[in-house]
């Protein structure tokens, strides 16, 4: 049965902590580069129901978001909830599932509280707001019931080091940054939490060197982590019109990383289309055989050739005499009108009337870009790239097709037919070429 949370008023928890802070003579771990120098803070023992998670917890950012967004609460929910129960209870409810997470390397923080009991402090504010060890309080509050509904006193009260009552917002944000730097503590975020305390770092109008020396990282890293934030806040608004579910895109940290480093010198038009090409690629990479980065050259230097094939692929209609409106597309920077306008392929992509045939248009467009880019550099590429494209064709078997793929299946079909008499042709000139310059081997 999960905890439910009863705030204790802010007043009362203030008084108890310092009466307790008073009668304590332990003290706990060091911390450093706290206002140029070091604290070493007092530990006091409190009752589980006391304490209250600190909201701006860039480790529960992306679930508070995807919540705010999908129960469509107020923007503020949580960042005004520090206070407030319904708030503490859904962060409770959060932070319990993280807790209850782990990998083949890292045990659930709620397993080793079980076995062990708590042994390290947890670090709070002098009224009683979680700094560090959020999960930790979490873990042992629903530890706190046995399943017979029996009490377990170890985790009746929890021993927390307490910070100084004048400690500032920022010296909080700045001591979860340092934790955060740490390299045991790094893997406890989510590619979005970290991004999201970066950015929060970077808010304080700290240089991006000042922020990366803080996390004891390298500058351009700092710098691509948000712009990957970037790309998935524009993926999340304006491609699948759902901002704020920062859960759909945590499969996404290559790509979305990726992404900047593709499109920077692109013009306005192209970098659009790259990321229609990308978004396309991640929200359908389920479908797709093989590791889906392998495809990322197809939004980078490729995206021309990309392009070119789908739009000759898909039949699209001619856009040379249309005006680009970009109130059609919001995540559109001013284009340039001297560029070409690749309208018709977004919109192609976007279409979910015949999502699941333009996305095999797009895998076999990304793969034949990827195959012609490498028959530069090697002769037989072409030869090889039409082997596997006839043995997949020889070994489909269609008859298990459903009534509505059919009209789709000609498509394809009549799409493959016209592509074979291009590369025929081409072949034929190929071959007239050596011919005339006698250039063909004996």
């Amino acid at each position: 049965m999960t905890y439910t949370i009863s705030i204790t008023p802010r007043s009362e928890r203030e008084a108890l902590i310092a009466k307790r802070l008073e009668a304590s003579e332990e003290f706990g771990e060091t911390i450093y580069d706290f206002r140029s120098g070091t604290y070493t803070p007092k530990v006091v023992s409190l009752p589980i129901n006391v304490l209250v998670y600190r909201m701006e917890n860039c480790r529960t950012f992306s679930a508070q978001q995807t919540e705010i967004a999908r129960e469509g609460l107020p923007k503020d929910f949580f960042e005004k909830g520090q206070e407030v129960t319904t708030a503490q209870q859904a962060q409770h409810e959060i932070l319990a599932k993280l807790a209850k997470q782990g990998s083949e390397s890292v045990t659930p923080i709620v397993a080793v509280l079980q076995e062990e009991g708590q042994r390290e402090t947890l670090l709070i504010t002098s009224t009683g707001v979680i700094v560090n060890g959020n999960r930790r309080l979490s873990a042992m509050r629903e530890l706190l019931r046995r399943k017979d509904g029996s009490i377990d006193e170890r985790f009746s009260h929890v021993r927390c080091a307490v910070l100084p009552s004048d400690v500032s917002r920022d010296e909080v944000d700045d001591i979860e940054a340092d934790l955060q730097a740490k390299r045991e503590t790094k893997l406890d975020y989510d590619w979005i939490g970290d991004a999201q305390l970066i950015r929060r770092q970077v808010g304080k109008n700290r240089s991006i060197k000042q922020v990366a020396d803080r996390l004891r990282r390298s500058k351009p890293d700092v710098e691509n982590v948000l712009q990957a934030l970037d790309e998935a806040d524009l993926y999340l608004s304006e491609w699948i019109e759902k901002p704020g579910e920062y859960d759909l895109v945590q499969a996404g940290q290559q790509i979305f990383g990726d992404l900047p480093k593709a499109i920077a010198k692109k013009d306005a038009n192209l970098q659009n289309a790259s990321r229609a090409i990308a978004w396309s690629i991640y929200e359908n990479r389920d479908k797709i055989t093989g590791r889906v980065y392998r495809l990322n050259p197809a939004f980078g230097k490729l995206a021309p050739k990309v392009l070119e094939l789908l739009d000759d692929q898909l039949e699209l209609p001619s856009h040379e005499d249309d005006e680009v409106d970009v109130e059609d597309f919001s995540f559109s920077i001013d284009a340039d009108d001297t560029v070409q306008d690749f309208t018709a392929v977004i919109e192609a992509l976007r279409d979910e009337t015949e999502r699941d045939e333009t996305v095999i248009t797009l895998v076999n467009a990304c793969e034949t870009a990827i195959e012609l880019d490498k028959g530069q550099k090697n002769e037989e590429a072409a030869l090889k790239a039409l082997a596997q494209i006839n043995s997949k064709v020889t070994g489909l078997d269609v008859s298990g097709a459903g009534l509505r793929t059919i009209p789709g299946i000609f498509k394809q079909i009549e799409s493959i037919r016209n592509g074979l008499d291009k590369i025929e042709t081409a072949v034929n000139e190929r071959r007239a070429s050596f011919e005339e310059t006698g250039d063909g081997e004996e």
